[in-house]
């Protein structure tokens, strides 16, 4: 079975694509078959090949294993809202289960995959199953971003809690400079390091059009 890790933030628009793209891009300096996988994707342009995710693409582009996207994207949805609401505007429901099966086929193809979850880690999936719930199934090591913007610190280790709850690991988390006027950032991280039972992996400064082939991740042991 593949090497597998899931993605998680404090937020939606906290940078977990890039974290996710520059993990890929760490993980192909080991592995030869990596991929990264988007369960659910809430926003979509249609093209002539059908409805296309930003961060999907993204994906796919830092990956070095090219799958069908009924496995690295099973759900692509219009509309960016919830996922559970975009599933039903779009007259669908996400299933966990669902996601489960796609999940063991592409690791079936993979050396390695990495599981971008949608917005934070309890973001409702449908009207009984969240993104925690998927998580769960899945039993990856979890990696947290956090956006370093005021309320972090709450959202981080209200994080954590949760994802223990789920009986999961908290492999590592990501410290990323979301908002360049914050104050203080040094002494949050410094807070955030005391308080989150896990490794800082990266310390990612503030990058208008960031590359995620420049960042460095560290993997978890």
């Amino acid at each position: 079975m593949a090497l597998g890790y899931f993605v998680t933030g404090t937020n939606t628009e906290v940078g977990k694509t890039l974290v996710s793209c520059a993990l890929l891009h760490t993980l192909r300096t080991r592995h030869t078959r990596v991929v990264g996988m988007k369960p659910v994707a809430a926003g979509a342009t249609h093209t002539a090949h059908g409805w296309v995710n930003e961060d999907t693409q993204a994906l796919r582009a830092a990956s070095s294993l090219a799958v069908p996207p009924a496995l690295d994207n099973p759900y692509c949805l219009p509309d960016p809202m919830s996922p559970h609401l975009a599933a039903r505007r779009a007259g669908q429901t996400i299933e966990v289960s669902v996601l489960w099966q796609r999940y063991q086929q592409l690791a079936a193809l993979a050396d390695a995959v990495v599981v971008e979850g949608a917005g934070g880690f309890l973001v409702p999936l449908s009207d009984t199953e969240t993104s925690a719930d998927l998580a769960q199934r899945l039993a990856l090591p979890v990696i947290l971003v956090v956006g370093l913007r005021l309320g972090c610190l709450n959202h981080a280790l209200l994080t954590q809690d949760a994802i223990a709850a789920r009986g999961l690991t908290l492999a590592g988390w990501v410290a990323n400079r979301v908002d360049p006027q914050m104050l203080a950032i040094d002494d949050n991280i410094d807070s955030l390091r005391q308080r989150l039972h896990a490794p800082l992996l990266a310390s990612i400064p503030y990058l208008p059009q960031p590359d995620p082939a420049q960042i460095a991740i560290g993997l978890p042991h």
